[in-house]
């Protein structure tokens, strides 16, 4: 098995928020160029052809009532079309903007591209707190806003970026994707983080937003000692979600249906989450992009899944939050 070259740190304190906060839903996008995923990482061979596209998803959030957050990576943080569409929205409130590092295309450029290098967490200190701060800074100054939110490119979060997020002024990460594993690439082990907010230090100077996984189905009680073994299986693990037995459901609108998507969230307000964390890549707001959504048809069901979802979440009291709202909420 790959392993990272580093660990990550234990969780901290469980979070907890100010009375009249609620249980809330926060809308999270990988704001990035596009590239091959099946193919190797190059620091040139990727476009930003879908970037329009950003301009109706926009106005499609709004119309909903939604805060979404671009988490924005080097390529889109120094394209002056982002700068042109989202800086507006930024600076109404309507929209966040945070950071999202991946480390091939984001300078300085010092280390070998390779896919344990794509995790930013594998860097060494010195290299990822360079890139990150290029791009903190890159992003501050094209979009008017001093970023307040971090997700490392493939969840790449490593053992000293919780000190280099402190150091750097970013109160909250979303990297950390609990009941997935991607250490046999090099990655983390997120597998027995909690699905609650936590914070990552003790000093509570720096909280995570994991974004929303879920088991369901009779076993899900025991999922997270159940699934890594069958999810090496893959008649079995679909065998077993077809039974109702167990399924591990993530809240994005890529490769997660709306059924699915209910049932989970069926799960996450019968176990009390607080916050929920919804995420899915900005390439997808246009066809062939990625494997998501690769015809007309594809990016109509990603729109209706979204309508769907907030929909079912407006049902049962559970209403949109922003980062800036979630930081003034939170108890220290």
């Amino acid at each position: 098995m790959n392993q990272p070259t580093t660990a990550l740190p234990p969780p901290g304190p469980r979070a907890r928020f100010v009375g009249g906060f609620g249980r809330r839903v926060l809308l999270t996008v990988d704001t990035e160029e596009e590239f091959d995923w099946s193919g190797p990482f190059t620091r040139d061979r990727h476009g930003l052809d879908h970037l329009p596209r950003l301009r109706n998803f926009q106005e499609f959030c709004e119309g909903l009532g939604v805060v979404p957050s671009y988490l924005v990576d080097w390529p889109v943080a120094t394209s002056s079309l982002a700068k042109d569409i989202l800086a507006g929205p930024v600076a109404r409130g309507t929209a966040e903007v945070g950071i999202q590092l991946h480390p091939w295309v984001n300078p300085p450029f010092e280390e070998e591209v390779s896919e344990r290098n794509s995790f930013a967490g594998n860097l060494a200190p010195d290299i990822e707190r360079a890139k990150f701060l290029r791009l903190r800074d890159a992003i501050a100054e094209n979009f008017g806003a001093s970023p307040q939110l971090y997700r490392a490119g493939r969840y790449g979060f490593g053992p000293e970026t919780a000190e280099l997020l402190r150091d750097a002024g970013v109160g909250v990460d979303t990297s950390f994707r609990p009941l997935f594993d991607y250490s046999r690439r090099y990655g983390p082990d997120y597998s027995g983080y909690p699905l609650e907010p936590f914070w990552l230090d003790r000093e509570r100077s720096v909280l995570e937003l994991p974004l929303t996984t879920v088991y369901w189905g009779m076993l899900r009680r025991q999922g997270q000692l159940l699934y890594p073994m069958i999810a090496r299986m893959p008649r079995m693990s679909g065998l077993l979600a077809k039974l109702g037995l167990l399924e591990r459901i993530p809240l994005t609108p890529e490769g997660t249906t709306i059924d699915e998507a209910i049932r989970a969230l069926d799960m996450a307000l019968d176990d009390g989450l607080p916050l929920i964390v919804l995420s899915f890549h900005s390439p997808s707001l246009a066809p062939g992009y990625t494997p998501y959504v690769e015809t007309d048809a594809d990016l109509d069901a990603l729109y209706d899944w979204f309508r769907a979802v907030y929909a079912y979440l407006g049902q049962h009291g559970v209403q949109p939050t922003s980062v800036a709202e979630i930081m003034r909420s939170v108890a220290k």
